[in-house]
């Protein structure tokens, strides 16, 4: 058996093993990481210099991107520098880290879509109490409710996985340390504990998503009622896409997280894992502002002025 205190770092999957393929995987993370920066950063710059934009749905779209410039910070940056060093080496505490901060921010993520699927159905359903059921003081208990939720979540995570003895080597088979692959090193029967916290986190992830889904069901009911065929089709065309990156996002981390053994493969884990841990925070920032008149504005206003 290896002991938890002998291993000093993990071994990350490597994508290719030509220096060609290395480096093109250097440059693709690298636009990636580039775009979703850039994408975040804008909406977190114009949300905050823009008073117009000192609502409820811009105070959750600013958490939003917050939490996904931390979530793709996590695990790409480690991409990107081993792919240009040529190297698959994780330190133990880098990978600690790792497993700790993705597990924060996605799953403080997961609620604050939740929140926000809540305030687009009281803003289109119950727009009368709107202003007393999200003022301000309330806004920032459900975003600290969000964030709290994710802490509480990564440190059970955290603690359970990196207190298990492990015995099969150090090598994680996934670009980043996900939990599923570090469990794969573990010997201990105790490793079934932190499997069934998996399983009730993820239960609790599919709870959020049927909210978000009942939540956007009676929003479409309420656009249908709209006469006008140019307002039913602004709010489809917002609508849709949210609820499509947030079914990508929960789809994959469940299938990711409790998928059996037998359908494990590494391409399979890959594609899967990169579609949960990549694309949302780099999509995000387009799906959220493609149709909003209002945050294209500021961006603009930020534009001319800088």
């Amino acid at each position: 058996m290896v002991s938890l205190s002998s291993i000093t770092q993990f071994l990350l999957l490597a994508f290719a093993d030509t220096r060609e393929m290395q480096l093109l995987h250097f440059w693709l993370f690298l636009a990636i990481y580039l775009a979703a920066l850039l994408g975040n950063g804008l909406i977190i710059t114009a949300v905050t210099c823009d008073h117009h934009l000192h609502t409820p749905m811009y105070f959750f779209l600013l958490n939003l991107s917050l939490l996904d410039l931390g979530s793709i910070s996590t695990t790409v940056p480690k991409v990107i520098a081993n792919s240009l060093w040529d190297t698959r080496a994780i330190s133990y505490a880098g990978c600690a880290a790792q497993v700790f901060l993705f597990a924060f921010l996605v799953g403080a993520e997961i609620s604050l879509l939740t929140i926000m699927a809540y305030d687009r159905y009281i803003a289109i359903c119950k727009p009368l109490h709107y202003g007393t059921l999200l003022d301000s003081r309330a806004c920032v208990h459900m975003a600290a409710a969000a964030w709290g939720s994710g802490f509480i979540t990564a440190v059970l995570h955290t603690a359970n996985t990196f207190s298990l003895p492990l015995c099969q080597g150090n090598a994680v088979d996934q670009f980043f340390c996900e939990i599923p692959k570090v469990l794969k090193l573990s010997c201990s029967d105790t490793y079934i504990r932190e499997v069934w916290l998996l399983v009730v986190s993820v239960c609790l992830g599919f709870g959020c998503f049927l909210f978000i889904v009942v939540s956007y069901v009676q929003i479409f009911r309420a656009v249908l009622r709209i006469p006008s065929q140019q307002g039913q089709h602004k709010a489809f065309s917002t609508c849709l896409p949210h609820l499509a990156v947030v079914s990508l996002l929960v789809s994959t981390g469940m299938f990711a997280y409790l998928k059996p053994p037998s359908i494990s493969s590494p391409v399979l884990d890959i594609v899967v894992s990169f579609l949960y841990s990549v694309v949302p925070p780099a999509v995000n920032p387009l799906i959220y502002s493609m149709r909003n008149k209002e945050l294209k504005t500021a961006l603009w206003k930020l534009a001319q002025w800088g």
